[in-house]
């Protein structure tokens, strides 16, 4: 095993300087945009700080989201940043309640950079999209001198419809609402940390990367009584809720014990100081529903492939707004706040 670095990458002038942790999903990310970004571009629909903007065209609802993947190495267990490309684009379109239906991809991409790991990305790139029933219909292609990139950055952007009657926010939580998580947490994080430090398991860890627009579908079929749906991709399960609790303004009670982790990334979590709920997944989603309907949701989605082992994770209370905290299996209570920083920079 090679000796490992971790760091939560916050340098004492973040404020003054980008550092990685500004692309963590963490409170760094936070700041980038409520300091920089949203006083340069403000308006109503991006101040909803949604995983994609849902815009009225005519008598269409359009969802509308772009994506920047850096992910580092380039190919992984259980994927590639061509697949992922996809993906997380499609998984963004969908926490909006859409169906996605067109991409665009642009490749940034360093000069001497090997043309069939190109080819490779871009065949994984279009069978992805294949199998989601999207196409990619435009894009561009710059090519950057040799060390001013690190191989080959994609940036993806995605357009769907939305149902008439779907609504889902992060600022609807409400008192009482279940907090349903769609499956085991983790697995992407460590799959790439694995393979960038040459970590051996007993059973090798895949990335979860993968569409979940089908299984959203499922969901809204069942009901509309969701009121919001998260991706937890950078900064994890903590990232996603804290930033639910705070545009809704509540509280978010989370049962340990409920919290599904494979054996295998909970060991390596351990041996290398890192929790859970703060590493990146790419095929999981958290929902916010009414808890009328909680456990009729969670059957529905334990028939889908992707959410076969869904379960409700915690309960959305009127107290102790805009925070985060969780029962331990040791029956005590604590904060799971968002990271500053970033355990692990560079992980879509």
């Amino acid at each position: 095993m090679s000796a490992l670095t971790l760091s939560c990458p916050m340098p004492v002038a973040a404020k003054d300087h980008v550092s990685l942790g500004h692309g963590s999903g963490g409170k760094l990310s936070a700041e980038l945009m409520r300091d920089v970004f949203l006083p340069a571009f403000r308006n109503q629909t991006l101040e909803g700080l949604e995983d994609q903007a849902t815009l009225r065209i005519g008598n269409a609802r359009i969802a509308f989201t772009t994506d920047s993947f850096v992910v580092k190495p380039l190919f992984f267990r259980g994927g590639d940043i061509g697949s992922l490309a996809v993906h997380g684009t499609v998984n963004d379109l969908a926490m909006g309640g859409a169906t996605p239906l067109f991409l665009s991809v642009a490749f940034i991409i360093e000069e001497g950079f090997p043309m069939e790991k190109l080819r490779r990305i871009a065949a994984s790139l279009g069978q992805a999209a294949a199998s989601c029933g999207v196409q990619v219909v435009t894009g561009d292609t710059k090519v950057v001198d040799k060390g001013s990139g690190d191989g080959v950055f994609i940036n993806s952007t995605g357009l769907g419809v939305v149902p008439e009657g779907v609504c889902l926010s992060a600022g609807q939580a409400r008192h009482g609402d279940a907090v349903i998580l769609s499956g085991v947490i983790g697995d992407h994080g460590i799959a790439i940390l694995a393979e960038r430090e040459g970590l051996e398991f007993d059973s090798p860890v895949e990335s979860d990367s993968a569409p979940l627009h089908t299984l959203v579908a499922d969901m809204l079929a069942t009901t509309h009584a969701i009121r919001c749906l998260r991706d937890p991709t950078r900064g994890g399960v903590s990232s996603s809720l804290n930033e639910i609790a705070a545009q809704s303004r509540v509280g978010i009670l989370l049962d340990e014990e409920t919290i599904p982790v494979r054996e295998e990334v909970r060991g390596a979590c351990e041996m290398l100081g890192l929790d859970p709920l703060y590493v990146a997944n790419e095929g999981k989603l958290l929902a916010i529903v009414d808890p009328s309907v909680a456990d009729e949701l969670v059957a529905v989605m334990r028939r889908h492939p992707l959410g076969r082992e869904a379960r409700v994770i915690g309960t959305v209370s009127a107290s102790d707004a805009g925070w985060v905290t969780m029962r331990t299996t040791l029956g005590t209570t604590r904060i799971v706040d968002m990271l500053s920083g970033d355990q692990l920079p560079r992980i879509c």
